[in-house]
């Protein structure tokens, strides 16, 4: 779905590497363990699909930006597996793993302030830090948000929304609306690619849901039913507690800070005795319906086409 932009995805990889290289060789040889441990770089995809969809391309002013998200985003993982403990990430070694979390949290900062430096050194609009920054206070305000939240079932979907957007479908949005502006896109052009990159990562998110519900741990990378073990609420389950004849019992369960795999497995059969699987993949197919309507009318056919395969992946991909 990236072909379009392959030979740039290409030398984004080179600048990811050379933006976490230090005169510290240990700085130097963790970077390059976390930005070379694979992903699927959707966030800076969609920055250069959003750039070579405008009028002023120049890849060379494109990359720090796109390079820069996808720092952003690696950073917060990197700190995000400190917090969850965790491994592995995507089958390798996670830097707190490896090392130890104090080495993984220094270069998680590292990271996020090499971000900010290639917006600095590129002399972009003021407008585009201030956004950068935004990001990272509602990722952080997100997770903190989560966090409280945490073994309670008195959530609805009106909050589950609220916190979700403070995650994927605010970094995606910022990616495309960002990228659409260095690329030359008007102000209009620039507003329905926000719009088009939010409801992929609204879709994004109620997907992870989804696969943590229905896959198994071979597929997904971690055990299935992770998040209720966790006492993240999540669409389905929240569908379920409003219309399972079993509702008492699985609210039992999520709460319980206790949880034992048995409990988990019973918490998973009552959510999928219900349409909660189905009402979320509905939603999750309805905002993807709004992202393909948002888009602009004067993209090139290539990158439209682009955006519509991966509004396509999100709502069929399976881990």
């Amino acid at each position: 779905m990236f072909d379009v932009i392959k030979g740039d995805l290409e030398v984004l990889e080179q600048g990811l590497q050379e933006a976490v290289t230090s005169t510290n060789d240990l700085v130097t040889e963790v970077g390059m363990h976390i930005v070379t441990s694979g992903g699927k770089r959707i966030r800076p995809a969609l920055c250069l699909l959003s750039a070579r969809g405008g009028r002023a391309f120049d890849l060379p002013h494109v990359l720090p930006l796109a390079e820069a998200l996808e720092l952003i985003h690696t950073a917060s993982l990197v700190h995000d597996d400190v917090i969850d403990e965790a491994d592995t990430r995507r089958g390798a070694a996670t830097a707190n793993a490896r090392w130890n979390n104090q080495v993984a949290i220094l270069s998680g900062d590292y990271i996020f302030a090499r971000a900010f430096t290639l917006i600095a050194e590129e002399g972009y609009d003021p407008y585009v830090s201030k956004r950068l920054a935004d990001l990272v206070c509602n990722l952080s305000v997100g997770e903190i948000s989560q966090d409280q939240d945490v073994y309670q079932a008195t959530r609805g979907m009106s909050d589950y929304y609220e916190l979700i957007q403070k995650t994927t479908p605010d970094f995606l949005e910022i990616c495309c609306e960002l990228d659409a502006m260095v690329g030359g896109m008007d102000r209009e052009e620039m507003k329905k690619l926000a719009e088009y990159g939010h409801c992929i990562g609204m879709a994004f998110q109620i997907t992870d849901d989804l696969l943590d519900i229905e896959q198994t741990a071979e597929t997904i990378g971690k055990p299935a039913g992770n998040d209720i073990r966790q006492g993240i609420v999540t669409l389905p389950v929240i569908r379920a507690l409003e219309t399972s004849p079993d509702a008492e019992k699985l609210e039992r369960i999520v709460t319980d800070m206790e949880m034992t795999d048995e409990m988990v497995e019973r918490a998973l059969e009552i959510v999928k005795a219900t349409d909660g699987v189905d009402f979320a993949k509905a939603k999750a197919d309805e905002y993807l319906a709004r992202a393909k309507a948002a888009l602009p009318e004067g993209l090139p056919d290539a990158i439209r086409e682009a955006y519509e395969m991966v509004a396509d992946f999100i709502g069929d991909r399976d881990f």
